[in-house]
């Protein structure tokens, strides 16, 4: 059964990506009444506020990497911030901020399972595979490199966050919705053997083949650990992103796949990164988010 007792835990940094605005997410997704539509399907819901971390000095790339010590510093904090609220047994919600901080929050929850001999299995709903490294990367920006850290491809700095190296091996992660990956990145991809359902493998087989394929071998003992970053909905549902990239899931695969991963009932914690209210319409992309996490924690369309 899903655990009951939530934790969400702000992240207010743009500290990792291309565009200023993933700091406001946290704000916009509180704003759509995320604790409030938790809270109402019987959860037990703590909202823990904001996690403070350094400014983003906005500068350009050094050695390879933008904003190195910034980001450490904010996965530091984000890591000792989950792995606080698992020891607790509480469900962690990171609500994000851009995608670099997964460093943080994989880490811990990847810790956090070495202590509990449990299995963990990483959900990457994103359309990057986020398999960059200082010597591929286009720009430098560090939300294009977390799985990579996570594996122990990277800067020291990152790759020892949580203490444990690597953090995490590429056979627990299952990446779904990928359709952006860059030249460079796809030979690191291909080397690591992550598992891939990009977007045309779903248009092959559909979204619930995709999800039983990519939810094979989650049992009572494994944590599910969701990463959700909102740019794999495809922009016309959901334009409140830095990097939109089109020819994503619709409206209705997203709620399967969520309704999918729910069936498991095997949820332990939660990313919500990369949502950018700058490039939002009326706050529509926080509002599906929230839609879609409703999901995640059993809202269907009919009772199964």
């Amino acid at each position: 059964m899903v655990n009951k007792s939530i934790s969400l835990i702000g992240v207010p940094t743009d500290i990792g990506a291309g565009h200023r605005g993933a700091s406001m997410g946290p704000e916009a997704l509180r704003v759509a009444n995320l604790s409030a539509r938790l809270a109402k399907r019987g959860l037990d819901v703590v909202d823990r506020g904001n996690l403070q971390g350094p400014l983003n000095p906005w500068l350009p790339p050094q050695d390879g990497y933008r904003h190195l010590p910034e980001v450490r510093a904010w996965n530091e904090a984000v890591h000792e911030a989950v792995h606080a609220e698992l020891a607790l047994g509480r469900l962690p919600i990171m609500l994000g901020g851009d995608h670099s901080l997964a460093i943080g929050s994989i880490s811990a929850v990847a810790r956090y399972c070495r202590e509990q001999r449990k299995q963990l299995r990483v959900l990457w709903l994103d359309a990057h595979a986020d398999f960059n490294t200082a010597e591929v990367t286009p720009s430098g920006n560090i939300h294009g490199m977390p799985v990579a850290c996570l594996c122990g491809k990277g800067p020291k700095e990152l790759v020892e966050v949580g203490g444990h190296v690597p953090a995490t091996t590429p056979d627990v992660f299952r990446q779904v919705g990928i359709r952006s990956v860059d030249e460079a990145e796809k030979r690191l991809v291909r080397e690591s053997q992550v598992s891939i359902f990009d977007m045309r493998h779903i248009d092959e087989v559909g979204m619930k083949r995709t999800m039983e394929e990519a939810l094979a071998g989650v049992d009572e003992n494994t944590h599910l650990h969701i990463s959700f970053d909102v740019d794999f909905l495809d922009p016309t549902i959901a334009p409140g992103v830095g990097t939109t990239v089109r020819g994503g899931p619709n409206y209705r695969e997203a709620q399967l796949c969520m309704e999918m991963i729910a069936d498991t009932g095997r949820i332990g914690s939660i990313d919500i990164v990369e949502l950018n209210p700058a490039f939002d319409k009326k706050n529509q992309t926080a509002r599906l988010a929230v839609d879609l996490v409703e999901s995640l924690f059993g809202k269907s369309t009919l009772i199964r």
